[in-house]
């Protein structure tokens, strides 16, 4: 659901504020997002599957911002919990996040693809 505070999919005020409420640019960055989270999904794990735990915070750091710029809360609080986890070498708790992170994914693609 397109909301504010940290549940939302997308918070609509942060998206319209980075793009100075231009649709055209709205839809290249939510598309944009989509397709590099997906991408980095995948890096990510690789990375908790080789129990890699710098690569894995790296990783989730930089598409956590990513989403957190446009305005993606929810993906961007999943990927704040999972850089903590691998910082501390928890992979298991990285894969539930991982799992939790692609559902929301989904989901956010699918909210937004009207946009």
């Amino acid at each position: 659901m397109v909301q504010q505070g940290e549940s939302a999919l997308l918070d609509m005020d942060q998206l319209k504020s980075i793009t100075m409420d231009d649709p055209e640019l709205m839809h290249e960055l939510i598309t944009a997002l989509v397709e590099d989270t997906s991408k980095q999904i995948a890096e990510i794990s690789q990375a908790i599957a080789s129990s890699d735990g710098s690569r894995c915070s790296r990783l989730t750091h930089h598409v956590k911002g990513a989403c957190a710029n446009v305005g993606a809360a929810s993906m961007a609080a999943i990927l704040k919990n999972m850089e903590a986890k691998a910082t501390q070498g928890d992979f298991d708790a990285c894969r539930t996040s991982l799992d939790h992170l692609s559902t929301e994914l989904r989901k956010f693609s699918s909210e937004t693809a009207a946009i």
